[in-house]
């Protein structure tokens, strides 16, 4: 990846810098990439709604499954997430966790398996035991589906963080705040959970500025492939 080194930001062309002056994305270029932009989101809507309507199914089972392993919360998990230009949204899952998750985050994070700003834990004792599975084959991901109509995300985009995360992002991390986040993406389809923060946020970055509607297709065609065939995810 080519870079260039400067002695301070540069307003015209609103390069973001890392704490060592590297320039690594440039704004003004990812945000006038408008025939990309435009095929983008038409596909994004497209296929969504083809996707409701073909896995429709798998929706109904996987809410019947929720409800008879733990009944006692909702089928749907909706959490704050921060997206394109740090505005926060409101993404949904299908809940593969105890109710009181939230709640029992703060005695876990000194068991973290991943350095930096997120949170991973293998053994994780909030999930539940359809939540395993769901969470394994990434349908717990299939309701943000409606975040992409809505327009809170694309199919394919960095991972939308939570805002505790990127309260410790330095400026280098925000660059993956510089597009809208994503179903899944270069990380997703990577060894996923083997891959530390750190070298996500480098994914991220490396997609973001080779970004394209033939790599947007590889990776959906992928995360299909890893919904047959699991990696690390957990």
């Amino acid at each position: 990846m080519q870079t260039e080194r400067r002695s301070g930001g540069d307003p015209k062309y609103g390069h973001p810098m890392t704490d060592n002056n590297v320039v690594v994305v440039n704004k003004e270029r990812v945000e006038r990439r408008f025939f990309y932009h435009f095929f983008k989101r038409f596909f994004d809507i497209l296929l969504s709604i083809i996707g409701i309507i073909l896995l429709t199914p798998v929706f109904i089972i996987t809410a019947i499954l929720i409800k008879v392993d733990n009944p006692d919360g909702p089928i749907i998990y909706s959490q704050i997430r921060i997206g394109k230009n740090g505005h926060p949204f409101r993404m949904y899952k299908f809940r593969s966790m105890v109710v009181n998750a939230d709640k029992m985050l703060k005695g876990l994070l000194d068991q973290n398996d991943i350095e930096g700003a997120m949170f991973k834990m293998k053994s994780d004792p909030r999930v539940t035991k359809i939540g395993r599975t769901i969470r394994k084959y990434s349908i717990d991901e299939l309701p943000q589906l409606l975040n992409v109509i809505k327009g809170d995300m694309s199919l394919v985009g960095p991972r939308p963080p939570l805002k505790r995360e990127v309260e410790d992002y330095t400026e280098y991390d925000k660059q993956r705040l510089l597009v809208v986040p994503g179903c899944t993406g270069i990380w997703q389809v990577s060894e996923r959970n083997k891959v530390g923060f750190h070298e996500m946020v480098k994914l991220d970055i490396k997609y973001i500025n080779s970004s394209n509607l033939w790599l947007d297709f590889f990776i959906l065609f992928k995360t299909i492939w890893i919904i047959f065939f699991p990696n690390s995810a957990y």
